[in-house]
């Protein structure tokens, strides 16, 4: 099943390129070799597979997408975001934790969504509908993995924000994509879980 799900997601990796290719900025093309997010997406979506198992493996293929788009454009698009929400239901469902995950989601939206209100100049609303997502595939999987997940990825963050500082590739007012931060911590939730 591992071999099958690294195929799938090579071939899933794939695709990403082209998507992300359709968000270009007509600046920074994706350059062809190597072909790092199809490795990317094939070794996230494999791992996340063997650990947490084959549900949880659609969340690794959109969350690879919605980083690789984000990182590009500091864009995450509702043509992603809002339809992931029905499919990690759907995919969610045999695990018999669909109440929990649509529970979980909802409560790291709000959360997300205060912090938007509170400072809308930090970010986006596309971190916040991110937010639910992650909320809701790591509340699948308890409690305490949600919580996990949400400090995971404001530690990763804010990590890289020290790293941009201390290099001096940074400023305090520079802005950077965050929700490849937040999928990164919500990953390491679904291996490492």
């Amino acid at each position: 099943m591992v071999a099958l799900m690294a195929l799938l997601g090579l071939l899933c990796g794939r695709a990403i390129r082209a998507l992300a290719d359709a968000y270009d900025d007509g600046v920074t093309p994706v350059p062809p070799w190597p072909p790092a997010i199809e490795v990317v997406c094939a070794a996230v979506t494999a791992l996340v597979a063997w650990r947490v198992g084959l549900p949880y493996a659609c969340f690794a293929v959109i969350g690879v997408a919605l980083a690789v788009v984000d990182w590009r454009t500091s864009l995450l698009p509702d043509a992603i975001t809002l339809p992931a929400y029905p499919v990690m239901a759907l995919a969610l469902v045999p695990t018999g934790e669909l109440p929990a995950a649509l529970a979980g989601g909802a409560a790291l939206a709000v959360v997300y969504g205060l912090l938007w209100f509170a400072r809308p100049y930090a970010m986006g609303l596309g971190d916040v509908k991110l937010a639910g997502l992650i909320g809701m595939t790591s509340a699948a999987l308890g409690w305490q993995a949600l919580v996990v997940a949400a400090f995971a990825g404001q530690l990763l963050g804010a990590l890289y924000a020290v790293a941009l500082l201390v290099t001096k590739r940074g400023t305090r007012h520079t802005e950077f994509p965050f929700g490849p931060f937040m999928l990164l911590g919500a990953f390491s939730v679904l291996c490492l879980g």
